[in-house]
C-alpha cells in the first residue's frame, strides 16, 4: 500500500501542484491541533479583554451619579483624589460641574501645610460649578490667610446670599469688628442683622452670639430676657446636635466630684460641650467647620500669629486673626485672651478660660484708646459664665 503522501501527490499531479514526501499525517495533525490551541487563546485572551472594559461600556451619566455621591460623602481629600488618579476617564467625569457642585466640605478640607496652587485651583473649579461650601472654604482662606479681604468677603457673600449659614455667621463677625477695614468701619447693625438670619437658619455660634446681643444692647435695644432666652435656645440646640452625632453617649457619667470647684462652678476639664459641662457631663465638643480648621492650622505653622502684632482668637476652634491691630476684645479680668465674638468668649470661658482666668491688679494697657470700644463690663468672663448658667 502506498504511503498517503505519495497517493496525494499522484492525485494533485495533473493540476500542478506539489505535496512535500515528507508531509506525513502525524506532522499535519500536530499543525491542526497547534493551530485550535492558537485559536482558543487567541478566544481567551478577546473574552478577558472584554470583560475589562466593561467599565468603559457604563453610560457617562451612571459614572457620573457614582461620582456625585462620591463626593458628597467623602472623609476626606484623598477619598476623591484616588478617585481621579485612576484612569483618564475618571479624571475627565471627577471633574465634571454636576459632580463638584455638590463636593462636601471634607472633600476639600486640605491641610494648611498641602496647601498649593493645585489646590487652590480645585477649590476654585468647586467654586465655579455652584459649591456654596467651596465659596465659603475659599473666601475665608483669601479673606485671612491670603489676605486678599475683597475677593473673599465677595466669595463669603456668594454663599451667604444661598443661605448658608457658616458664610452669614462669619460676615456678622466681620461687621461687628470691622474686619479689613479701619475702626470706624464697622457695622452694628449689619451684623445683628447677618447674626439673626444666620440664627434662623440653625447656626448655633450665631444664636449664641444674638443672646449676648439682646443682653449687652450691642447693635440694638437691650432685652435681656430675650437674650437669655436664646441663650437657653442655643444650648438646647447644641445638646441636640451632641447627641445625634453621638446616639450612644452616656447622659448620666457626673463628673462634678471628680474636678475641683472655683467661684461655686464646676471648673470641667477643658474637653466638653458648652452646655452639658455646666451638668458635670463629659461629651466631646462640636468638631469645628474645616475653614476655622485651616486657619488655625496656617497661623500654627507660621508662629501661632498673624504676625505684626496682630493676635488670633483666643478661642482653638476659632481660627480667626486680627486684620488691625487692636481689633479684637480682651478679657477684662486677665487681660491675657482676647476673641473675635462674644460667641467665642462664651464657648472658650466653658471649655478652658474659666480655670485659667485670674484677677491682675495692674493691667496697663499699652494702646491707649484704640484698645476698647465698648465697656468693660460687655467683655467680662463672670458675665458670661452668668448668662449661659440658666437651665434648659
Amino acid at each position: 500500500m502506498k504511503p498517503f503522501c505519495s497517493l496525494e501527490a499522484q492525485l494533485y499531479k495533473p493540476i500542478g501542484v506539489r505535496i512535500p514526501t515528507s508531509y506525513t499525517y502525524s506532522e499535519r495533525r500536530k499543525k491542526e491541533e497547534g493551530a485550535e490551541d492558537m485559536f482558543h487563546r487567541k478566544k481567551l485572551r478577546s473574552i478577558s479583554h472584554e470583560r475589562s472594559d466593561f467599565f468603559e461600556g457604563l453610560p457617562d451619566d451612571i459614572v457620573i451619579s457614582i461620582l456625585y455621591k462620591l463626593s458628597s460623602s467623602a472623609r476626606c481629600p484623598s477619598d476623591f483624589i484616588n478617585i481621579l488618579l485612576t484612569c483618564k476617564r475618571m479624571n475627565r467625569l471627577g471633574l465634571h460641574h454636576l459632580v463638584l457642585s455638590r463636593a462636601g466640605p471634607k472633600t476639600f478640607a486640605v491641610e494648611a501645610k498641602n496647601w498649593s496652587e493645585c489646590a487652590h485651583r480645585f477649590l476654585r473649579q468647586c467654586v465655579n460649578a455652584g459649591n456654596i461650601e467651596a465659596c465659603y472654604t475659599l473666601g475665608m482662606i483669601r479673606f485671612y490667610c491670603l489676605q486678599n479681604r475683597g475677593s473673599g468677603a465677595s466669595l463669603m457673600a456668594k454663599a451667604a446670599i444661598k443661605a448658608h449659614a457658616p458664610a452669614l455667621y462669619s460676615l456678622a463677625v466681620i461687621q461687628f469688628n470691622g474686619s479689613g477695614g479701619l475702626k470706624n468701619d464697622k457695622d452694628l447693625r449689619a451684623g445683628v442683622a447677618l447674626c439673626a438670619r444666620a440664627a434662623y437658619l440653625g447656626h448655633i455660634d450665631a444664636l449664641r452670639e444674638l443672646g449676648h446681643c439682646f443682653q449687652d444692647g450691642y447693635g440694638l435695644r437691650k432685652n435681656i430676657a430675650e437674650g437669655r432666652r436664646l441663650l437657653v435656645q442655643a444650648n438646647a440646640r447644641e445638646l441636640f446636635s451632641v447627641l445625634r452625632s453621638s446616639p450612644s453617649l452616656n447622659l448620666r457619667t457626673w463628673h462634678s466630684q471628680n474636678h475641683p470647684q472655683r467661684n461655686g462652678y464646676a471648673t470641667g476639664s477643658g474637653f466638653g460641650c458648652s452646655l452639658l459641662s455646666d451638668f458635670g457631663c463629659i461629651v466631646p465638643a462640636r468638631e469645628a467647620h474645616p475653614a476655622n480648621r485651616f486657619l488655625t492650622e496656617w497661623f500654627g505653622l507660621r508662629g501661632g500669629g498673624p504676625g505684626q502684632g496682630l493676635r488670633l482668637c483666643s478661642h482653638a476652634g476659632c481660627g480667626r486673626p486680627e486684620t488691625r491691630k487692636n481689633e479684637f476684645r480682651r478679657c477684662s479680668v486677665c487681660g491675657t485672651v482676647n476673641y473675635c465674638s462674644r460667641g467665642c468668649q462664651a464657648q472658650d470661658w466653658k471649655l478652658r478660660h474659666k480655670v485659667e482666668c485670674a484677677p491682675m491688679e495692674l493691667w496697663i494697657d499699652q494702646h491707649g484708646d484704640e484698645e476698647e470700644e465698648v465697656d468693660a463690663g460687655d467683655n467680662r468672663m463672670v458675665e458670661v459664665e452668668e448668662a449661659e448658667g440658666g437651665t434648659i
